[in-house]
């Protein structure tokens, strides 16, 4: 069986290495070619578009930015669409509007391919090390097809519901986690205004109930004062973005994602946006969030 790749960033390259690692045969596409130069190095086929490698693939895994670039890549000139056979599945590790899954699902099915919207947690680290968290929507049948590959990709993998369930499930998960930096953020800005060393009380806070992977990472590059991307501040706004707006449409009050919603966009209006998360300290202590310097 032939599987295809493409979205070869920071999650995408290392994902489409375990797979090749577990002896898949892989094509792979990129708008940049040398973004494929590694993997095509270590035995992956380079096609020379969408279109071209679902001619030659019956799985087909895409890990990009939004949802316009992964229906492009769907049903754009030259598109997955226009090379699928009837039975293909695509896989899209992509963090997108469910509403946009839902509507990729419905155009495939159209062709008879099978869509299924499988957003990853853990970041570059947890695609690095095949430890990522995997929530997927689609058809329950999928499982077992889907199983030799998640299994290679993640520890945990969770089917969540239908076609869409899987951006929902890590919109929950965007929403809780940003907002943990958020507070921990606080947290530091509040230690430092009341003269005590943020590293000490984070120290203590690790072994308490507010212990957690954010306090730990998050809070460690802030008590470092280290601003350098593990996670781009963008990413986290174009994911709040999606939350709200999908809560916008249903009509579900999120109080303290809007205010969260609030502080990330002050980090993209003080020119923040390709640093860490963390960087949601620098707007504490920079002053209003809604009125950014």
């Amino acid at each position: 069986m032939q599987l295809g790749f493409i979205g070869l960033g920071a999650m995408g390259r290392p994902m489409a290495e375990h797979l090749l690692r577990a002896g898949h045969a892989l094509s792979v596409w990129s708008r940049r070619r040398e973004s494929a130069a590694a993997l095509i190095g270590q035995g992956a086929l380079w096609r020379d578009s969408p279109a071209e490698l679902a001619r030659h693939c019956t799985v087909v895994f895409t890990n990009v930015t939004g949802s316009a670039d992964v229906e492009g890549l769907a049903f754009g000139p030259q598109g997955l669409a226009q090379g699928f056979a009837p039975g293909s599945l695509h896989v899209d590790f992509s963090t997108i509007a469910p509403s946009a899954a839902r509507r990729i699902a419905a155009r495939h099915a159209a062709q008879a391919v099978d869509f299924v919207d499988a957003p990853v947690s853990g970041g570059s680290v947890g695609a690095q090390n095949a430890s990522l968290a995997i929530m997927w929507g689609g058809k329950s049948a999928l499982a077992a097809r889907l199983q030799p590959f998640f299994e290679v990709l993640g520890k945990t993998v969770v089917r969540v519901g239908e076609a869409g369930a899987g951006q929902v499930a890590k919109a929950c998960n965007q929403m809780v986690m940003v907002a943990a930096i958020e507070a921990a953020a606080e947290a530091a800005r509040l230690a430092a205004a009341s003269g005590v060393d943020f590293a000490r009380v984070r120290a203590a806070m690790l072994h308490g109930s507010a212990g957690s992977r954010v306090l730990d990472v998050f809070g460690g590059r802030m008590a470092s004062r280290e601003f350098a991307p593990g996670v781009e501040a963008r990413l986290h706004h174009k994911d709040y973005a999606l939350l709200m707006e999908e809560a916008t449409r249903i009509g579900a009050p999120l109080p303290v994602s809007a205010a969260v919603g609030q502080q990330l966009n002050a980090v993209m209006a003080r020119g923040w946006g390709r640093e860490d998360t963390a960087s949601l300290l620098r707007v504490l202590e920079a002053g209003s969030a809604t009125d950014p310097a």
